[in-house]
C-alpha cells in the first residue's frame, strides 16, 4: 500500500516536471511575451504579460486541483465553450506558422499545389473528432 502511494506521488510529480518543463521551453524558445509585446507595441508592459502567463498557470493548476464549479444555466456553455475551442485552435494555428509546419509537410508528402486542400482537411477532421467526442463520448 505504501509502495503504491510512493509511486504514484513519484509518477505525479515526474509528470508535473515534464509538462513544466515543456511549459517554460514552448515559452521561452519561441518567446511568446517578447512576440506579444512586440505586436501590440507595448514593450513597457512586458512584466505584466510575464505575470499574466504566470498567474494564468497557476490559476490553472488550483483549478485542476479544486473541485470548484461555476454554477451556470447551460445557455452559457456555448460561448465558453466556443471560446475555448477558439483559443486552442488559434494556439496551435499560431504553433503550426511560427513552427512551418504545413509547408514542411506539404513538401515532404509531395502535395505542395494542394496545401489549402490539406489544411482544410486537417481543419475538418478536427471539427469531425470534436464533435464526435462532445456528442458521443
Amino acid at each position: 500500500m505504501v509502495i503504491e502511494a510512493v509511486a504514484v506521488m513519484f509518477i505525479g510529480l515526474a509528470g508535473g516536471i515534464a509538462v513544466g518543463s515543456g511549459l517554460v521551453a514552448f515559452l521561452t524558445v519561441l518567446g511568446i511575451a517578447p512576440r506579444m509585446t512586440q505586436l501590440t507595441k507595448t514593450h513597457q508592459s512586458i512584466r505584466a504579460y510575464e505575470g499574466a502567463i504566470i498567474l494564468g498557470a497557476q490559476a490553472g493548476v488550483w483549478a485542476s486541483f479544486t473541485p470548484f464549479s461555476f454554477m451556470l444555466p447551460s445557455i452559457f456553455l456555448i460561448p465558453i465553450g466556443l471560446a475555448c475551442g477558439m483559443f486552442v485552435g488559434m494556439l496551435a494555428a499560431a504553433l503550426t506558422e511560427v513552427l512551418n509546419v504545413f509547408p514542411l509537410l506539404a513538401k515532404r508528402i509531395g502535395v505542395t499545389e494542394k496545401i489549402v486542400i490539406l489544411m482544410m482537411a486537417i481543419v475538418f477532421g478536427k471539427i469531425a473528432g470534436s464533435l464526435i467526442q462532445w456528442l458521443f463520448l
